[in-house]
């Protein structure tokens, strides 16, 4: 089965019900949590839970197709960032 995107991040129905997400991608780590009609999105590198973690970046993203796009660039963004440090 084709992974729907490289981050395996559910589509944006899945954040609609107010249903958070937390997946990782070799080292980067991402939190993505559902409010105001926004995907918020937090980002950091190592191996420690979101609640503990210092946060490196986040943003948010209305919660559409659109903003579901241009937050998979964002992470894809700050993926390659961490692969070439």
């Amino acid at each position: 089965m084709p992974k729907p995107n490289n981050f395996d991040i559910p589509r944006p129905f899945y954040f609609e019900s107010g249903n958070t997400f937390t997946g990782s991608r070799d080292s980067l780590n991402y939190k993505i949590v559902p409010k105001d009609n926004n995907f918020n999105v937090s980002v950091w590198h190592g191996f420690i839970c979101s609640d503990l973690a210092e946060m490196e970046d986040s943003t948010e993203f209305p919660i559409s197709e659109e903003g579901f796009q241009n937050m998979l660039q964002w992470l894809e963004t700050h993926y390659q960032k961490g692969k070439s440090e």
